[in-house]
């Protein structure tokens, strides 16, 4: 079962990291917001243990986005900010707990515990748009009942699109998601979706990827004009 860290304080996380690990978990680090924000996107994750303040994008705007953009992931907020105001804003951004530093190993893992079983009876969210569907934690692509083999930066272009099927959806939008770290050239976006056409449309003799003129892309059922 895998846990995402994000936590910018390096000896803290790497204590972290070998306290969960002996606890049976197998966990990734991240050391600031936007590379948090990214591998929780990209990773199957049982909980996020989320800092507050981050370097890039800190720890509020992290959990807000991840919660507009549909990710179910628990995340449990560890923080030095600990007044009711922090707590309460936390909360409201889309956080499922909150521990203060310092805080007690043992009541850690016991929360982490507690919010994998509270997960565990939900079923993770597929994507469907027609007969395109997104298995958005195993993260797997099929078409028609046939699998679909997409890199990591498709696979991300291609859920903002599901999730926001019908609509178009600019190139910004697009890049910002899927190259948080490097949201700069829009070429980037054009070539995957170039390559998305073919994997997902073309491969199928199919055209729900559709180009908005002067905007971006929107994702559509073709199935009437298949």
């Amino acid at each position: 079962m895998r846990i995402l860290v994000v936590e910018d304080e390096v000896d803290l996380a790497r204590t972290l990291h070998t306290g969960l690990t002996a606890e049976g978990y197998s966990v990734d680090l991240a050391h600031d917001g936007r590379q948090g924000l990214w591998m929780a996107r990209t990773g199957e994750y049982a909980v996020v243990v989320l800092d507050l303040m981050l370097p890039g994008l800190n720890g509020y705007k992290v959990c807000a986005q991840l919660r507009r953009e549909g990710n179910a992931t628990p995340i449990l907020v560890l923080t030095a900010k600990d007044g009711e105001w922090d707590q309460a804003e936390a909360l409201d951004t889309g956080a499922d707990d909150y521990l203060a530093k310092p805080f007690s190993y043992l009541v850690l893992v016991a929360r982490l515990r507690a919010l994998v079983r509270r997960a565990a009876a939900v079923a993770p969210p597929v994507l469907a748009v027609g007969d395109l569907s997104l298995d958005v934690a195993a993260r797997i692509c099929r078409r028609a009942g046939a699998r679909v083999d997409l890199t990591p930066r498709e696979f991300s272009v291609l859920e903002l699109l599901a999730r926001r099927a019908g609509q178009a959806v600019s190139k910004a939008d697009l890049l910002y998601h899927a190259w948080p770290d490097d949201a700069l050239d829009p070429n980037l976006v054009e070539a995957r979706v170039s390559v998305l056409r073919k994997k997902v449309d073309a491969a199928f003799s199919r055209q729900s990827l559709q180009t908005v003129r002067g905007i971006g892309y929107r994702l559509v059922d073709d199935r009437e004009h298949g």
